[in-house]
């Protein structure tokens, strides 16, 4: 007997599927009690993306400049992007940026702590740039071999250069994660900010979690609480949400979360890289913070679908996404195990945490091996060769094309059947369709199939 054993469970009911959370036409919702109402995206792709990985060329840097603007859409959601401004090429890139005159995201300078430094960003016309500002003990007493002070005055002389002649620094906190909070970086902050009030123009600050130690969490304490110091330094200096940039590194698996705790703490701004291309282990993914972004605010304005053309340029520039990389890497939207793909056939919600094709115009897919059924090899059909329920519904071809498959399971195969392998059995019973396309793409690689 079991009645006495706890309360009754109560099993049957309404289904709850939660729609309010997760609505399946778009990624699921954040529900928070408190929504952050001003966040918004910044893009050092073209610079500690570039710096971190290889060198772009101008038309690539174009490019990536134009896909940024699409993700980020009417809304400005992706605010600005960072340009480096020290070659020739640089400065024309800055100047064929601006010379697009898209509203966002607008182009904004990086430069180093130093006077011929700022005058660059004069000479492009450049409203703003982000000036690097090492914070750390580590940084001040390895790099510059100068007390704190001595230091710390050399940032302030370059800062208010710019101030005079109309420029809005964004000094980069670097290495804050491992900074005196109280005796270095709140003190400077605050002298940030009565020079942001003397010359009347804004003062923003990036707090650079330069080595991903940073955590998301108060309980860590300070240093290495990115709420916590994000929190402080707005209770302190008086410093406005909006001019508070966030940038993490992924050292140590945390950049994502420790973003999102910024935006949920108080910095408005979230500073990443398309794919997180960067130094070492990379930096936040853009995408991921769009996607976060989505679930926060919803999705219009904004186009997801970018994302994939993104990935297409950048595979097209030699970089290799892993296997399992979100949204855009091969096995993003494919189940493999066969119980997965049961579920998957029956109701695709089973075993998605959105619909990919309204969402990112990438259909689900399924790898094909032993444990595939009918259904399996169908649904592969269907989806690479565009066909509906109603072309392959009955078609005996489904059926041949599965005995095939079993055969090579049979005769002792392991491993599960390529892409590559499908096409070309497919092929061979639907050369009507396959002419068609005359080399139709598969994962990374496109397959003569004419």
């Amino acid at each position: 007997m079991t009645d006495n054993i706890g309360p009754k469970m109560e099993v049957d009911g309404k289904i709850n599927l939660f729609r309010d959370i997760f609505p399946f036409d778009s990624p699921p919702k954040i529900k928070l009690n408190k929504v952050p109402e001003n966040i918004w995206i910044t893009d050092t792709t073209l610079r500690d993306g570039q710096q971190g990985w290889k060198t772009f060329s101008v038309e690539e840097s174009l490019k990536i400049y134009e896909i940024l603007s699409a993700l980020g859409g009417k809304k400005g959601v992706i605010r600005s992007t960072e340009l480096f401004l020290y070659t020739k090429k640089d400065k024309e890139v800055v100047r064929k940026i601006k010379g697009l005159a898209f509203d966002y995201p607008k182009p904004v300078g990086w430069i180093r702590a130093t006077l011929s430094d700022a005058q660059l960003v004069l000479e492009e016309g450049l409203e703003e740039t982000t000036v690097l500002c090492s914070i750390s003990d580590y940084h001040i007493f390895s790099k510059f071999n100068m007390s704190r002070s001595q230091v710390l005055e050399k940032y302030l002389e370059v800062v208010e250069f710019l101030l005079k002649n109309g420029v809005i620094p964004r000094c980069t906190l670097e290495d804050a994660t491992r900074a005196d909070i109280e005796n270095v970086v709140v003190p400077f902050v605050s002298r940030l900010m009565k020079l942001s009030e003397k010359y009347r123009l804004p003062v923003r600050i990036k707090i650079a979690d330069t080595l991903g130690v940073g955590l998301p969490f108060r309980e860590a304490g300070l240093p290495r609480s990115v709420p916590l110091m994000i929190e402080t330094l707005i209770r302190e200096t008086g410093i406005e949400e909006e001019n508070i940039e966030f940038h993490g590194h992924n050292d140590l698996f945390m950049v994502t979360a420790n973003h999102l705790a910024a935006w949920l703490s108080g910095a408005a701004l979230s500073n990443c890289t398309l794919f997180g291309i960067g130094e070492r282990a990379g930096n936040c993914p853009l995408e991921a913070m769009l996607l976060e972004y989505s679930m926060i605010h919803g999705i219009e304005g904004i186009n997801l679908k970018e994302i994939v053309k993104a990935a297409e340029l950048f595979k097209s520039m030699g970089l290799i996404f892993p296997e399992h990389y979100p949204l855009v890497g091969p096995n993003a939207f494919r189940s493999k195990a066969g119980i997965h793909i049961d579920a998957f056939l029956k109701n695709p919600e089973v075993y998605l945490p959105f619909d990919p094709v309204n969402v990112l115009g990438i259909w689900p897919q399924v790898t094909i091996d032993q444990y595939s059924g009918r259904a399996s090899v169908a649904y592969w059909i269907k989806t690479h060769l565009n066909l509906n329920d109603d072309d392959i519904k009955d078609d005996p071809r489904v059926n041949d094309i599965h005995k095939e498959i079993l055969k090579m399971y049979d005769a002792g195969r392991q491993t599960p059947v390529s892409d590559i392998e499908m096409f070309n059995l497919v092929k061979k019973y639907y050369p009507e369709h396959i002419k068609q396309e005359n080399g139709l793409k598969v994962g990374d690689e496109r397959v003569n199939i004419s």
